[in-house]
């Protein structure tokens, strides 16, 4: 006979989580809501969070708003607060303080990744459920390998936060599930990076990433552009989430298209060239000499595809002669920027030199 075990997960859902999902399937926005009961925007936030109890009057305007009778909602709203306490009673929370830190939940929450919820056990639940762990020991366990790999990568002098550069990753892994993507094809990838090539010279992000997404997914790989928290200092990262289906992550964290074309490509390279079963985070130190062989081979596959090799001797007898640099760029097909940026990375010109030739890039909010 087996034995019933009540499930006590690690994490709480308020309320608010079962009133979103109601709004949502039926295509009714938070303003009309707030409308409908003759509350504040601000209020049916605080009350979606968790931060705003369901009272007997509210568990009355929610039933006849929403359906379901009053003495739902207020057992849902005792349900929530008894959970928020038991995780407290059993010492959920113990070194929640300095984890929360780690991952850099408060930005977490800033970013919108997260939405905690009563106060710091809240928040340690919302940050194990994002990660889809049950306790924190347990998260540990479960990204001991990517910790370690981070911690190999970050410069002791510029140094990235590990638990922040697993919450980016996790976030991009949240994000690459709703990319429908064909079956993973690394010669038919190969094959589209000449084409993706060409994107290089269109200036705005708003244009060049759809088609990016669109064309990378045709190959089975996954292309996410997601702004890193301010502890991970990570410009591109690349993993198998199946073998099936590539995650290639970008932060945009310098904001020029040399940079982001470079990181794009490099990571394109780890894809192609290297093991399915290792994960690959760029640019977490300041200086770059945390090189290997798999780093080299990456940068080397990079720089190939964007000045081929039939062109990197005209590209080496290049100076910091704008006309001629903008010629070159327009004859190989190639952003100016990318050319600006092969030519500093190979010291020809300096890094105060020419830079008005990069195309820069600015995050818009929301």
């Amino acid at each position: 006979m087996v034995e019933d075990t009540p499930f006590t997960p690690d994490w709480v859902s308020p309320p608010g989580d079962t009133i979103a999902t109601i709004l949502e399937e039926r295509g009714v926005s938070r303003v009309e809501f707030a409308r409908t009961i003759h509350w504040a925007e601000g209020d049916i936030e605080e009350l979606l969070e968790g931060r705003r109890a369901v009272t007997a009057e509210l568990a009355g305007q929610l039933a006849a708003v929403l359906g379901a009778p009053a003495s739902f909602w207020a057992k849902r709203e005792l349900q929530f607060r008894q959970d928020l306490a038991r995780l407290e009673r059993a010492g959920s929370v113990d070194g929640a303080a300095e984890w929360l830190d780690e991952v850099s939940a408060k930005e977490l929450a800033k970013l919108g990744w997260i939405r905690p919820v009563g106060g710091k056990a809240g928040a340690a639940a919302a940050c194990l459920q994002f990660f889809g762990v049950p306790s924190i020991p347990r998260w540990r366990e479960t990204y001991k390998d990517t910790l370690q790999a981070i911690a190999f990568r970050t410069s002791k002098a510029f140094a990235s936060q590990p638990g922040a550069v697993a919450a980016w990753l996790r976030q991009g892994e949240v994000l690459a599930a709703d990319i429908e993507c064909q079956r993973w094809d690394h010669v038919k990838f190969r094959a589209e990076l000449a084409g993706i090539r060409a994107l290089t010279r269109v200036e705005k992000p708003s244009e060049f990433l759809p088609q990016l997404v669109e064309r990378c997914a045709a190959c089975g790989v996954a292309v996410v552009v997601l702004r890193a928290p301010k502890m991970c200092k990570a410009s591109g990262a690349s993993r198998f989430l199946t073998p099936e289906k590539p995650l290639l992550l970008l932060s945009g964290r310098h904001l020029s298209d040399d940079h982001f074309w470079f990181t794009f490509f490099h990571e394109a390279g780890h894809l192609i060239l290297h093991s399915n079963s290792f994960i690959f985070v760029d640019g977490l130190a300041d200086d770059e000499n945390l090189s290997n062989e798999e780093e080299d081979e990456a940068n080397a596959f990079a720089s190939d595809i964007l000045i081929p090799p039939e062109h990197q001797e005209e590209m080496l007898a290049l100076t910091a002669n704008k006309i001629a640099v903008m010629r070159f760029a327009r004859k190989i097909g190639i952003s100016r920027g990318v050319v600006v940026g092969q030519l500093q990375h190979r010291e020809i010109i300096g890094r105060n030199q020419l830079n008005s030739l990069k195309h820069r890039y600015s995050w818009t909010e929301g």
